[in-house]
């Protein structure tokens, strides 16, 4: 059986007679052809892998002839075949969708790479994916097996990333399967490194600790605003790693990405105490302390996230940044971000804009179904694809777009990651404990010990007490949390959603980024 099936048109295609034997020892099977309405013929009626067409040819040249071939079939790869090195006929050419060009005289070799790199090009990637994994898998366990400090888990997840990206190119069930495991031992480790460290992190004693929420602005965002030079702060609601990864060639159409950073959200990974702490510059304990009328509790009645605005400019003040000029707009529907994009020029005048995007709650709909978003993303690649739908297709895309123009700088963050919940761990509690999934807090709280991290007294975690003798728990990797009743319903239920809360490398290692317009 052939490579591939070539169809080769070419005026002067007997003086090609040479190569085309050379591509049939080749393993290819090579139909010649001498002008353009023949080739359009023979692409009705037969099957063809790849089309080299010669663009000068009696008749329809062949840049027409590659248009009406498109019309036929839009996805039959074709290389033109030219010598005339015009900038308007590349430039042309490229415009309708050739896979390569290549000038006259070619030799064999050139014809060769060219469909090698059409043909072959995904085996190829998807080998030497394989190849290149399997010879980093034992640096990633020897790093996961020395001691890493939190810069080093930041770079160790870093790297899984980047792998588990490379490994949509492998059509190696067996390689993959064997980074799921990897990465599965990485998050029992970090799970391991997060109980030992947490608590002396959020002391206020601490001296040595990652960045985390509560210092994520005037550590890795106020050193980049200066007046005359508008900064926009975006805060895209539960964004990944993995998922910036997704946006990020949309980014860089239009911007310089010049940091690709990372720092830890602090626990629980959930919205109420992370984007509360990063616009409060406080831990969750001293921001009820600072401002007990406004902080809210899991059991309080009301929004959690309403009073973002008041803490931000209560810190900026404590910083003394309040002569800055800031904007504040928190995007919670299509009609808002369209507001945005309505209003975004006159943001210019500013030296600070916060932009926080409530991504979550639009890709569901304000939580319509779950049943449609675990169609929609029922694993961490097409969780990512919906990603880079949605921002492709977003009102945010198309505001940032419209100042690309302009010298701005662009700093992008989130308050927390998610992970694809798949163990069920069975929690006992009385009617005053909450119903998150990846968290919990109550005062009567019955666990297996060695499925979650545990804090008796919540200020040990930075948090407030929400009522006398109150206990928080927190899932790790994987896990989540059930009660008894309804047990294997609920399993069934949410088993495989994405969920946040908890202790995972997905949910706490999150991407803060810097960059600049190309402007």
């Amino acid at each position: 059986m052939p490579l591939a099936s070539i169809l080769w048109v070419d005026d002067e295609i007997e003086s090609l007679q040479s190569q085309k034997i050379f591509l049939e020892q080749k393993g290819y099977d090579v139909a010649t052809l001498t002008n353009g309405f023949d080739a359009i013929e023979y692409v009705k009626n037969n099957l063809v892998d790849v089309v080299l067409i010669d663009e000068t040819m009696p008749g329809i040249t062949g840049l027409e002839t590659l248009v009406r071939i498109k019309e036929i079939n839009a996805n039959i790869p074709v290389v033109l075949i030219t010598k005339n090195e015009t900038e308007n006929l590349m430039n042309e050419a490229i415009g309708r969708e050739i896979s390569d060009y290549l000038i006259k005289p070619v030799n064999p070799n050139q014809v060769l790479l060219s469909l090698k790199k059409i043909i072959d090009n995904k085996r190829l990637v998807a080998e030497t994916t394989t190849t290149a994994y399997q010879q980093q898998f034992r640096e990633l366990f020897m790093a996961l097996n020395d001691n890493p400090d939190f810069n080093q888990w930041m770079e160790i997840y870093k790297k899984l990333v980047y792998w588990e990206l490379e490994m949509e190119k492998s059509d190696s069930p067996e390689m993959r399967e064997v980074f799921q495991t990897q990465k599965q031992e990485a998050n029992t480790e970090f799970f391991k490194f997060i109980s030992k460290h947490y608590a002396s992190w959020v002391s206020p004693k601490s001296s040595a600790s990652p960045i985390m929420s509560h210092q994520l602005f005037q550590f890795k965002v106020l050193p980049h605003v200066e007046k005359g030079i508008p900064t926009f702060f975006v805060l895209i609601d539960n964004l990944r790693f993995d998922q910036w990864k997704a946006i990020q060639p949309i980014f860089a159409e239009s911007f310089r990405i010049l940091e690709e950073e990372t720092f830890y959200s602090i626990l629980p990974t959930a919205t109420q105490y992370c984007r509360n702490a990063i616009f409060a510059g406080l831990m969750p304990v001293d921001i009820e302390k600072q401002f007990p009328q406004l902080w809210k509790n899991d059991d309080d009645e009301g929004g959690k996230n309403n009073e973002e605005e008041t803490f931000f400019r209560a810190h900026l003040k404590r910083l003394r940044k309040d002569d800055l000029k800031v904007s504040y707009h928190k995007i919670l529907n299509h009609q808002d971000g369209q507001q945005l994009v309505n209003n975004i020029h006159n943001l210019m005048q500013n030296d600070l804009n916060v932009i926080v995007y409530n991504f979550v709650d639009m890709l569901s709909h304000a939580r319509t179904e779950m049943e449609v978003l675990k169609e929609l993303a029922s694993d961490e690649a097409s969780y990512r694809s919906l990603t880079r739908s949605w921002f492709e297709h977003s009102p945010l895309h198309q505001a940032l777009k419209k100042v690309a123009d302009k010298p701005i700088k662009v700093v992008l963050a989130t308050d927390h990651g998610s992970v694809r919940v798949k163990t069920p761990h069975k929690v006992i509690g009385d009617k005053q404990t909450t119903t998150n999934l990846r968290y919990k807090h109550g005062r009567n709280l019955n666990f297996e010990a060695r499925d979650v991290l545990a804090f008796k007294d919540p200020k040990e975690a930075g948090l407030p007490v929400p009522n006398v003798n109150s206990a928080y728990i927190f899932a790790k990797e994987d896990g989540f949390l059930c009660y008894p009743n309804n047990y294997n319903h609920y399993v069934n239920y949410y088993r495989n959603t994405f969920q946040h809360g908890g202790v995972s490398l997905e949910e706490m290692i999150v991407p803060i980024i810097k960059m600049v317009s190309k402007q």
